[in-house]
């Protein structure tokens, strides 16, 4: 019970990042990691499918391994971000709690893209004594 659980929250959490690829404030990425998360826990196929994926497979490898969100992907995320909330924001007539929410929403996902490692740690350089 518990797999297909994970099976379905994995597909929906897919089927949120490919939507969140034409939505501004839906990101991407996270639903992606996510449906990677549960596919490891349901199904190894989709797993691997995802880990395969030329897009999406080395920035689901990184985030496995290490935690990292690349700075390409940082840098590409945070344009996107900036760039698709901007005009709305600038542009369309909406009450200003729905602006100041937009805003938050950004501002806490920014937050939380750019305090992730951007490169793997390394390891500590073994001194030998003698």
């Amino acid at each position: 019970m518990g797999r297909m659980i994970y099976l379905v929250v994995g597909l929906i959490c897919l089927l949120a990042g490919f939507i969140g690829i034409f939505l501004p404030l839906l990101p991407t990425t996270p639903f992606v990691l996510l449906a990677a998360y549960c596919f490891s826990r349901s199904s190894e196929r989709l797993h691997q499918k995802l880990l395969n994926h030329r897009l999406f497979g080395p920035i689901i490898d990184e985030w496995e391994r290490h935690g990292v969100i690349p700075l390409k992907v940082k840098c590409f995320s945070s344009t996107m971000m900036l760039v698709m909330v901007s005009y709305p924001l600038i542009f369309r007539e909406f009450d200003l709690w729905l602006k100041m929410l937009a805003v938050v929403v950004v501002i806490v996902a920014l937050v939380y893209v750019w305090s992730r490692p951007s490169y793997p740690a390394t390891a500590p350089a073994v001194v030998k004594s003698e």
